[in-house]
């Protein structure tokens, strides 16, 4: 798993009036991935995105991890695909070393679901990223929100700031998704669904 970097991207909206949204818990996860490596975000020459470049984890044997490059995109979420595709072009990193972290309505809060490839589900950032990266092969981890209530719109919901039960359990649902992105980084996609997918 060490030859090459990963492009990992964290979906969300620009600005602090989106960065409390359940919409940006992609930014959210990618920031802990940058505490944790003692990286920190500027701005893209060649794109519009804040790119942070660290190594990531350890692999088994004690090796250091591989080299990532964490990316929160500057754009709205449904543009998503151009700083993405200039990212892993400018890297030269193919789809199959892209990761993306976004919000799942599909999934129950506080919970994750690993997969490559597959349909978007109506994500606008997803259907955005492979557009411009030209495939769906990509690797995703998606973190549950949970769906809107009642008749509430799913757009207003993903909107809207998580509610103050969720935000006592978001600093380990964030903990949590980032292990997962360091897990399949240095140990595979299927060891990491093993893990994540087995505690669902």
């Amino acid at each position: 798993m060490a030859d090459g970097p990963w492009l990992v991207v964290g979906l969300g909206n620009p600005g602090p009036r989106y960065a409390g949204n359940r919409h940006n818990v992609g930014h959210m996860v990618l920031d802990v991935l940058a505490e944790r490596t003692g990286s920190r975000f500027a701005k893209h020459p060649r794109a519009q995105a804040a790119v942070a470049e660290a190594r990531l984890g350890v692999l088994p044997g004690g090796a250091p991890g591989p080299r990532v490059v964490l990316a929160k995109p500057t754009t709205y979420m449904n543009t998503s695909g151009g700083p993405t595709s200039a990212l892993a072009s400018y890297y030269g990193i193919g789809a199959d070393r892209v990761l993306v972290v976004h919000d799942e309505v599909d999934i129950p809060f506080d919970s994750l679901k690993l997969k490559t490839g597959g349909g978007e589900g109506g994500h606008n950032g997803l259907r955005d990223i492979s557009k411009a990266l030209g495939t769906r092969d990509y690797t995703r981890v998606r973190v549950g929100v949970g769906r809107p209530p009642g008749r509430m719109d799913t757009a207003d919901y993903v909107l809207k700031d998580f509610s103050g039960s969720e935000r006592k359990e978001l600093p380990m649902l964030l903990v949590d998704a980032a292990d997962a992105v360091e897990m399949v980084a240095t140990e595979g996609l299927l060891a990491a669904q093993g893990r994540y997918h087995a505690r669902a």
